[in-house]
């Protein structure tokens, strides 16, 4: 929670969000998928549906349920066209959903000439430029045999889900620049591409359009289009925020640098100023001491557009966690005069609020002081940033720091199963008993020693090790490399007095006993329940494709029926092919031939999927496998 100063301004701008709300982006654009109005005349393998089926193992058995939201490409055997928005887009942010049929084939044209892949690459070990998440190659057929495709960049990893699951594709693109003559003096650039949540692309410059472009000509701007004419492909939840090419700036900046302890903002009106000078960044430049010192900085910014503007300012020497009655900071911003908003430092540094700005140049003032220092908030970074209608978010004149490089201290699964015991990020808390385990075949996940809980799992590379070993290893932080699910967290499996009976957050009867490693490699987690003995396991099957999940108990004395909790997530429904998507298909769960399981809603509206731990004689038996 931040304070915030909220007032009325009925001229130049108006505050309509207070700074409490915390406001992260300005909403997005979104493609209406009601029917297709939002695109241009297209052929019949188009339509909207409400829900989209691709079989996992065979091409052409999908079928749709009648509905809205959803865009879904059905090739017919003649006439497949591709899909063109009405809306046409220079610089854009674009974000969507897409789900691939099995060896299907298509792609996201930026202005309907560059082209980001779409394809079902599900788990091919080395990724080439026709694979899902590269910038598809361009094509020349004047060049020589085997040459003829250029300027391909495969994905960075392959972090591509199985068919039939849903995807998510961030792009960060930059249009073609061109002089007031019609000439092109910059190419256009991909900035960023983010497959699944992993970056796969950066700063990546096409310098025409790729292969099968709808326009092989450059402009500023133009249409997406969506490939139609190659494979099926469901696509859905299409938002963008579109960018003009003036940028946002702020200039003329100079700053009254006092020193002494303040009891407010208001105490550096009656003081002289130690330093007067300019300044170019936006920092506390002036020498000196790190703590008792204050500021007004002054400068001219730059509104390319009027509109509604997010404005989020952090005193970096502010943290959230700090002393209410004896804060160490305060900050207070103006535009064109007009209060935005201030930070008291009693809630943390960070505050921000929505704005409403004309376009043109206003005068900026930032007034700030620190008291002392905290070891904890060591930096006294200043970070101002906007986002506004057709700008960027923008941080202004920022501090750059040239740091020391650090080489990135990373492990790779070659060969062999590999295995890191450390802390991990977890739903935003440490879990700092936990181990790691990567698979050859690019499916990993991380296991809680400690409560016998099963943390999470991802596609594509490792583990990044370097917060573990760079200087003293502060974070102690092993952080995954690829696409990560995050699993439900709670204990695996319990003793429950009926099917019906609420499944614990942990269990108290746990105690952890190690593990052993199976002739593999492989963990097997060891652990009592009770007087029941646990062996827990994973193995990855089918080159990484499916990770099975195994647990072999020696039962005890306990009473009360052994149940193993396989999945929880907001929904799960069985498919046409007998396999469970969990969480509207974020995964896949498949159970063994005649398992019948439970599926039950909790009291949080939650789903939960339990089967039961069979026993024969005094050993008792629960495997299934997740797909994603």
């Amino acid at each position: 929670m931040t304070n915030s100063i909220n007032y009325l301004v009925a001229s130049l701008f108006a505050i309509t969000l207070s700074a409490s709300a915390q406001q992260t982006e300005i909403p997005s654009q979104i493609i209406d998928l009601q029917n297709l109005s939002a695109f241009k005349p297209t052929g019949s393998n188009w339509k909207v549906a409400g829900d989209v089926f691709y079989d996992l193992n065979t091409a052409g058995k999908g079928n749709t349920k009648s509905g809205t939201g959803i865009l879904v490409n059905t090739l017919s055997a003649k006439g497949n066209q591709n899909l063109f928005t009405t809306m046409e887009h220079g610089d854009v942010q674009l974000e969507l959903d897409f789900m691939m049929e099995k060896g299907s084939n298509a792609g996201i044209y930026l202005q309907g000439r560059y082209e980001v892949q779409l394809f079902d690459s599900w788990g091919v070990k080395n990724p080439k430029s026709s694979d899902c998440g590269a910038i598809y190659e361009r094509w020349d057929e004047s060049r020589p045999e085997g040459r003829k495709g250029y300027e391909g960049h495969p994905p960075a990893q392959n972090v591509s889900k199985a068919p039939g699951l849903w995807q998510h594709l961030s792009i960060t693109f930059r249009a073609p620049r061109f002089n007031s003559a019609g000439q092109k003096i910059a190419n256009a650039r991909f900035l960023k591409v983010t497959q699944n949540g992993v970056v796969v692309q950066e700063n990546v410059e096409v310098t025409g359009p790729t292969r099968a472009a709808a326009f092989t000509d450059e402009k500023p701007t133009g249409p997406l289009m969506i490939q139609g004419d190659h494979g099926a492909v469901a696509i859905r939840n299409i938002r963008y925020k579109a960018y003009g090419i003036e940028p946002m700036t702020l200039t003329d900046m100079k700053l009254k640098a006092y020193e002494g302890r303040f009891k407010s903002i208001d105490d550096m009106e009656s003081m002289t100023a130690k330093r007067d000078m300019t300044i170019d960044v936006l920092a506390h430049m002036a020498p000196g001491s790190r703590d008792k010192f204050g500021g007004v900085i002054t400068g001219t910014i730059h509104i390319p557009r009027t509109g509604q503007y997010l404005i989020s300012l952090n005193l970096d020497w502010i943290p959230a966690e700090t002393n209410a009655n004896n804060p160490n900071g305060e900050g207070q911003l103006t535009i064109a005069n007009k209060p935005v908003f201030a930070i008291s430092g009693k809630n943390g540094g960070t505050t921000s609020a929505m704005v409403t700005l004309e376009a043109g140049d206003h005068p900026l003032k930032l007034a700030y002081y620190k008291n002392f220092g905290l070891w904890y908030a060591r930096s006294n970074d200043i970070t101002l940033s906007l986002e506004g209608p057709g700008v960027q978010y923008t941080t202004l004149n920022p501090v750059i720091v040239a740091q020391d490089p650090v080489g990135e201290i990373s492990l790779i699964a070659k060969g062999e199963p590999v295995m890191q015991r450390g802390f991990v990020n977890y739903k935003g808390a440490k879990r700092t008993h936990t181990i790691s385990v990567g698979e050859p075949g690019e499916a990993n996940y991380s296991f809680d020693l400690s409560k016998g809980e099963f943390l999470q799992i991802w596609r594509g590379d490792f583990l990044e090790t370097t917060p573990m070993w760079y200087g003293r290893g502060e974070t102690q932080l092993s952080v995954p490399l690829g696409s990560v699910i995050e699993m439900a967290g709670k204990p695996s499996i319990t003793f429950l007095a009926d099917q019906n009976a609420a499944w614990p957050d942990s269990n108290a009867v746990y105690r952890n006993q190690g593990y052993d490693l199976d002739k593999n490699g492989r963990p097997v987690f060891k652990y009592m329940l009770g007087t029941a003995n646990v062996r827990e396991s994973f193995v990855t099957q089918d080159e990484g494709r499916r990770l099975a999940h195994t647990f072999t108990v020696g039962m005890g004395q306990e009473k009360g029926q052994l149940w193993c909790r396989v999945a929880e997530g907001s929904s799960i429904a069985q498919l046409a092919n007998g396999l469970y998507a969990v969480n509207d298909k974020q995964y896949f769960i498949e159970l063994p031939t005649g398992e019948k399981p439970v599926v039950r809603t909790t009291p949080q509206r939650t789903q939960e999927l339990l089967i039961p731990v069979k026993a024969t004689g005094a050993t008792g038996t629960a495997t299934y496998s997740i797909i994603w």
